[in-house]
């Protein structure tokens, strides 16, 4: 296995190195940055707050599973309603 497919070794495993984000669980802050480096356009707490106004899924402690949210912004792109903007 080669060191970029290995196992982060974030705090939660005791090793040292990167803290790892969790995509399944990220805060609205942190989903904001990965998604503007990742998607090439900005994205911004504020427009996520929206988004998640306006029925975008969240975790009970209101953080973002980044799959479930995209799935909810194809669905509401499928519906006319455009999400994200």
């Amino acid at each position: 296995m080669t060191p970029e497919h290995a196992p982060s070794s974030g705090p939660a495993s005791g090793g040292q190195g990167k803290s790892g984000l969790n995509p399944a669980a990220l805060p609205v802050a942190d989903a904001a940055r990965v998604l503007t480096r990742l998607g090439g356009k900005p994205v911004s707490e504020s427009m996520l707050h929206a988004d998640i106004d306006a029925g975008a899924p969240t975790n009970a402690d209101g953080t973002l599973n980044l799959v479930h949210y995209a799935a909810w912004l194809v669905k509401e792109m499928a519906a006319g309603g455009g999400g994200g903007d």
